[in-house]
C-alpha cells in the first residue's frame, strides 16, 4: 500500500507483488475505489520503482466502463513501469453490481489489446467479483472466467472462493492458463496445499 511496505515484503523475500486498490486508497486518504486515475497511476509507478521485483497492479474497473477508455486506462499503468495489471468486471453500481457477461469481454478485450500493443510482456489478470459483491453464484463467476481466458486474459481471479472443491473448480474451469486465490486471513490451506490443488498465484 506504500513505498515502505512494497520494501518490507521484497526484504522477506518475496519473489513478486501487487499493490492493494483498498489499502492504496486508504494509505492516500481516499475511501476505496474513490481515488482518482492520475494519484493511482503515480502509486503505481512510485511502487513499481521502489522495488526489485516484479509488480502486479490492482487496477480496479480500469477506472472506466466503456472498452475504449479501459484500453486506454490500461495503457496508461503499463506506462508506470508495472508487470502486470488487474481487471474486474464490479460496475460499481450497487442495484447492478457485475457488467453483463458480453459488456465484461469486451472490456477484457480492449485491455488484452492495450497488453499486446505495448509489446512489454504485461500479465493481465482478469477477475469474476461475483462474492465480493454479494452474488456468490460460482457456476455465473467460472462462466465469467473463461469467458475472459477466451478473450485472452493470462491469468483468472474469484476472490472470495474458500473451499478445497470451489478452487479445484476453478482450476479446472480455465487450465491451463493459471489461477490466482485471494487468502486474505486464517486459512486451513498452506501454500503447498493450494499449489497441490493447481493455484499458480496468491
Amino acid at each position: 500500500w506504500d513505498i515502505g511496505s512494497a520494501r518490507y515484503l521484497q526484504g522477506l523475500g518475496f519473489k513478486a507483488l501487487a499493490t492493494t486498490s483498498a489499502g492504496a486508497a486508504f494509505a492516500l486518504g481516499y475511501a476505496d475505489n474513490e481515488v482518482p486515475l492520475d494519484v493511482m497511476l503515480h502509486h503505481l509507478r512510485d511502487i513499481a520503482k521502489a522495488v526489485d521485483v516484479p509488480v502486479s497492479a490492482d487496477f480496479g474497473n480500469c477506472f472506466a466502463h466503456d472498452p475504449k477508455t479501459v484500453g486506454t486506462n490500461v495503457r496508461a499503468a503499463i506506462e508506470t513501469g508495472v508487470a502486470g495489471v488487474s481487471i474486474e468486471d464490479n460496475s460499481g453500481d450497487r442495484n447492478k453490481p457485475l457488467y453483463d457477461l458480453a459488456h465484461a469481454v469486451e472490456r477484457v478485450k480492449a485491455a488484452v489489446s492495450a497488453v499486446v500493443h505495448s509489446g512489454t510482456g504485461v500479465v493481465l489478470t482478469a477477475r469474476a467479483e461475483n462474492f465480493l459483491v454479494g452474488k456468490p453464484d460460482l457456476n455465473d463467476a467460472i462462466e465469467r472466467i473463461r469467458a475472459y481466458a477466451d478473450a485472452g486474459a493470462h491469468c483468472l481471479y474469484i476472490p472470495g472462493i474458500k473451499t478445497r472443491e470451489q478452487i479445484a473448480a476453478v482450476v479446472k474451469a480455465v487450465a491451463p492458463k493459471p489461477v490466482n486465490v485471494l487468502v486474505g486471513g486464517p486459512s486451513e490451506f498452506t501454500v503447498q496445499d493450494l499449489a497441490a490443488l493447481g493455484v499458480r498465484r496468491i
